[in-house]
């Protein structure tokens, strides 16, 4: 059976852009969905054999809809295009991806032939298979922004998550059942693990968000 791709990606103009590139080098793009409901509809209809889905920036996951799809399809391949090298930056646990999964980081993508090769390759998976990510052309930055989050614990890394969405450390403390003082040591202690200086001259916070936008791909201000 020929490769049968469905795409699922909650951008628009990403949705319709990589499906139609993807038909253009020759890939059997069977359906193109942008939320949960209507992908689990599609893929009951057309029995793709590939997911290609995006690390969704809504409050859809990616990970609970290829862990839906994948209990009805055992045998499913499924690619997932990542924002940044450590996932638990955008809400994410890697643990809980479906077995086989081959995570690739968006910019490190230097054409569709090696896109197309992924999704090939997405299908040769065992049952003890491990989550794997596919690095090639993977930057100097890139490497290094796994090195340290790899030294950031989950809570550091949620709260540096709530910081970028613009709570307060009154608002954190209260989401983590601690003080507003023990917000405040912990922004610090993730300020130090990851190099930013102090400097009278600028705000620790958005020192800190900046680097999260930066890590991310998304624009800074």
């Amino acid at each position: 059976m020929s490769d049968r791709v469905l795409v699922i990606m909650d951008d628009p103009f990403e949705l319709s852009s990589v499906g139609a590139a993807l038909k253009l080098h020759g890939v059997d793009v069977v359906g193109e969905a942008g939320k949960k409901s209507t992908a689990i509809s599609l893929f009951r209809s057309v029995q793709p054999t590939i997911l290609l889905l995006d690390m969704h920036k809504t409050n859809e996951s990616s990970i609970d809809i290829a862990n839906t799809i994948r209990k009805e399809s055992p045998t499913i391949g499924v690619v997932i295009l990542a924002p940044c090298a450590d996932i638990r930056l955008v809400g994410e646990d890697i643990a809980l991806l479906p077995i086989g999964t081959l995570l690739v980081l968006k910019n490190t993508l230097n054409n569709l032939n090696a896109l197309c090769e992924v999704l090939s390759d997405s299908r040769n998976f065992e049952m003890d298979s491990e989550v794997v990510w596919v690095s090639g052309g993977i930057t100097l930055r890139e490497k290094e922004t796994r090195a340290l989050m790899s030294g950031l614990s989950d809570i550091q890394i949620e709260t540096l998550r709530y910081v970028a969405n613009g709570f307060t450390n009154a608002e954190i403390g209260r989401l983590r059942f601690v003080s507003e003082k023990a917000i405040e040591q912990l922004l610090s202690r993730i300020a130090i693990a990851l190099n930013i200086q102090p400097d009278p001259r600028k705000n620790m916070r958005v020192q800190l968000v900046n680097e999260y936008l930066r890590w991310i791909g998304a624009p800074s201000h």
